[in-house]
């Protein structure tokens, strides 16, 4: 199989939570254990940084990668889900895996993958695993996919254990309370390993003080510790708090005495991060006059800070291309949108992609009002028209509503 036809494989054969949702969630970690098991644990090879989260796990990967890049360390960093392409998840140096490693990872062990019915996420992260180790980085930073107890990624031993903040999503597979969903991202703190947690709530701190103590891990709330001082490329609000927890991590990482990172490499790291590591659909602008601004946020407390920060923002009229996937919860998220703006509603070209006659119901049951369209781009090459140059243009809703405008 050539690359095409090898990441067809994998979408298409096997359980992908980016296209499928529920069906390809998996309750325990025997698949990643048998995998790794199979490649001969090449994660035991590995010095990590695992970083878990609601919100902002992505930035915070990539700002620590950045820094760690700066003070001239060879960096692995593993993310989910990709913008356009699948090699966008194995990084080293912010260089995307090759085509040639992924196809020949996947020819090599298909016929393993097809007898224990390995999911999309099991095989990924064998993949980067098996990649960074026989490239033999100096330190890998890993994010979650989802939750943490449960997540293919929870077998590894870290040298920090990050957590940057709990909200409401995902609640099918984690809970439908703050404090059940923090119990399932605490599962990443290992005994003895530090943890930073970026930002907290009443019901979620007793639930991280609790976990800690029971592995004796030290732990550090970054928020009370630590100012932003440092400016970054990354200019969304809720950039403030990711900053914070990087600074706590690399903070605690020159403790340890293994890596040397300066103030100066911080600086640099939190300028570059786009530069250093491809990091797109963080508050990105697009174009100006109209301004137009794309954010993967999709879930309330995301979405409650980028609709925030579009409100100081100057402009004469407010155009928003909309689309979600199918599993969103409505009720939650629209009345967040505001009233007074022209809605331009299209579905993401994915199976999860929610049909777009729905979305315009039930947005036009919230007040909110505007036009359906074929298409994302479709719907945003008609934002594009009418907006004249004072306007301001927001894309948004979801992650693939972002990655087909980029």
């Amino acid at each position: 199989m050539n690359y095409q036809e090898t990441t067809n494989w994998m979408f298409n054969q096997l359980p992908m939570y980016q296209l499928q949702g529920a069906s390809a969630y998996k309750k325990d970690l025997t698949n990643t254990h048998l995998l790794l098991t199979h490649l001969k644990n090449p994660q035991e090879k590995l010095k990590c940084i695992h970083v878990a989260g609601t919100n902002g796990k992505g930035s915070t990967s990539h700002m620590l990668a950045s820094i760690l890049q700066e003070a001239g360390y060879k960096v692995g960093l593993y993310t989910s889900p990709h913008l356009k392409d699948f090699r966008e998840r194995t990084k080293i140096n912010g260089k995307d895996i090759s085509e040639k490693f992924v196809t020949d990872f996947i020819n090599e062990h298909k016929k393993f993958f097809e007898s224990n019915d390995m999911s999309f996420f099991e095989m990924t992260v064998g993949l980067a695993f098996d990649y960074f180790a026989k490239e033999k980085v100096d330190i890998a930073v890993i994010e979650v996919g989802m939750g943490g107890r449960l997540d293919a990624t929870n077998i590894i031993t870290p040298l920090i254990s990050v957590i940057t903040n709990i909200g409401m999503d995902h609640t099918q597979f984690l809970g439908n309370t703050l404090d059940a969903i923090a119990f399932e991202k605490a599962g990443i703190i290992k005994p003895n390993i530090p943890v930073i947690i970026g930002e907290y709530t009443p019901e979620t701190k007793p639930v991280f003080l609790a976990k800690a103590k029971e592995c004796d891990s030290e732990i550090y709330f970054a928020a009370d510790l630590i100012s932003a001082s440092y400016p970054s490329d990354l200019i969304g609000d809720y950039q403030i708090h990711n900053k914070k927890t990087v600074l706590q991590t690399v903070k605690v990482l020159n403790k340890q005495n293994e890596f040397k990172i300066t103030p100066e490499n911080i600086k640099a790291g939190l300028l570059n991060v786009v530069k250093n590591t491809g990091l797109q659909g963080r508050w990105q602008q697009l174009r100006e006059s109209p301004k137009v601004i794309c954010d993967t946020a999709h879930n309330k407390n995301g979405l409650e800070i980028v609709l925030d920060q579009i409100q100081k923002e100057d402009f004469d009229t407010l155009h928003i291309v909309l689309g979600v996937v199918n599993d969103k919860d409505l009720e939650e998220i629209l009345p967040l949108f505001p009233k007074k703006a022209n809605y331009y509603f299209c579905k993401p070209n994915i199976p999860r992609g929610l049909e777009v006659q729905i979305l315009k119901e039930k947005a036009t049951s919230f007040g909110l009002k505007g036009e359906v369209y074929n298409s994302v781009s479709e719907a945003y090459q008609k934002a594009i028209e009418n907006a004249t140059k004072s306007d301001f243009i927001y894309i948004g809703g979801s992650t693939f509503v972002v990655a087909e405008i980029l």
